[in-house]
């Protein structure tokens, strides 16, 4: 490297760490006008609907009240980042597009469950009756023309929670999908050939070709409800994102994608000061609105570096909690008993003793460490 390219690139990064901290200032200072808006519209766990089963915990009662969609601080401050100083057609446009798809689905979930009423979903053998019996025969065939649709609806409840006031699991796959889809039409269509191609450690390639498209749109759905599931406890996403987005951070910058190198600053910014006000005892939770829109930007983010390959590495704890709920699923449904105490995984620990505080910890520590070995096995 020449004395100009060293000086261009110690430029470059110290301008993306001015996005960095300009973001950090810019959530706190944003923090205590929505903390404000959460408490004075009690927008709280608390007012949710359906069972919480982690209301068996004692130490959880007390975040009964606490406020949630505090998401909400971290996308709107990558907003006004990212519009403001960094929006690019090229590589920004997408990625923010995908957010925010994202976010208004978690968030339109977070505020169905806290001022929604309970939503019911027909049930196969009602569905059925009503096929054979209604007195209006063109009613008769609109439910039979949508039976397979209430099959999918059926049996997308065996893999998501009570569905209470929110949004059903179906409604979110599809929206899940659109944003996948979306992705890879970016990747697939705008972005060309190059990026058919998944690098591999240590000079490897796959040219995936058409495949790219479906594998995209089940990473993308995949992390974002990842990201969502291990926002159990107190701090520990915001906790694990950072060093996630730091990474994407720092292999932007390495690879020569500046906007994006931008962007996840920014994001790591914003995290800090949502990690802030989120450690026990946490000012605000983060919600859908912040867990489904974080989770999808981190997989486009990766996609669109070319990193899939490591991505696994950097979102280790995610994948493994979601997993966690995974095996728990087949395990009750093919097994019929648990495999874990509990799912997601931290609640696992939680029941067998460990304390609110070590379990977080720990999970950042192992977090922390497998991304790094990500970033060393990218460098590869």
């Amino acid at each position: 490297m020449g004395v100009a390219d060293f000086f261009l690139n110690k430029n470059i990064i110290a301008e993306t760490l001015v996005y960095l901290i300009a973001s950090a200032l810019l959530a706190f200072a944003i923090t205590p006008i929505l903390t404000f808006f959460l408490s004075k519209y009690k927008i709280t766990a608390g007012r949710r609907g359906g069972f919480d089963p982690t209301l068996l915990f004692e130490s959880r009662k007390e975040k009964w009240h606490t406020p949630t969609m505090g998401g909400v601080l971290i996308i709107l401050t990558i907003l006004i980042i990212t519009l403001t100083f960094n929006w690019h057609r090229s590589f920004t446009f997408v990625p923010i597009g995908v957010m925010m798809l994202s976010a208004l689905l978690g968030g339109v979930d977070d505020l169905l469950n806290i001022f929604g009423k309970k939503r019911r979903c027909r049930n196969l053998k009602h569905t059925w009756r009503l096929i054979k019996v209604h007195k209006n025969i063109l009613m008769r065939l609109w439910y039979l023309i949508l039976l397979p649709w209430t099959i999918f609806k059926r049996l997308s409840l065996k893999i998501g929670s009570h569905p209470g006031k929110g949004v059903f699991v179906h409604e979110k796959l599809i929206l899940q999908f659109l944003a996948g889809s979306i992705t890879a039409w970016w990747i697939y269509f705008k972005l060309g050939e190059h990026w058919r191609i998944i690098d591999l450690p240590f000079d490897g390639a796959i040219n995936t070709g058409f495949w790219i498209i479906p594998l995209i749109i089940l990473i993308v759905m995949f992390t974002a409800n990842a990201v969502n599931i291990a926002d159990g406890m107190d701090g520990l996403a915001g906790g694990m994102l950072i060093p996630t987005f730091s990474a994407l951070f720092f292999l932007s910058w390495l690879q020569g994608f500046e906007e994006l190198a931008f962007l996840n600053a920014t994001v790591v910014g914003a995290l800090i000061a949502y990690t802030y006000f989120n450690i026990k005892p946490a000012r605000f939770q983060m919600g859908d609105i912040g867990s489904l829109a974080l989770g999808a930007l981190l997989a486009v983010n990766t996609i669109a570096i070319k990193e899939i390959a490591i991505l696994p590495f950097i979102a280790f704890m995610f994948y493994i909690e979601a997993f966690s709920v995974i095996i728990q699923l087949l395990g009750r449904h093919f097994l019929n008993r648990r495999i874990f105490a509990m799912a997601p995984l931290h609640h696992h620990f939680e029941l067998r003793g460990w304390s609110e505080e070590k379990t977080i910890m720990r999970f950042w520590i192992i977090h922390l460490f497998v991304v790094i070995i990500g970033i060393w096995i990218s460098l590869h």
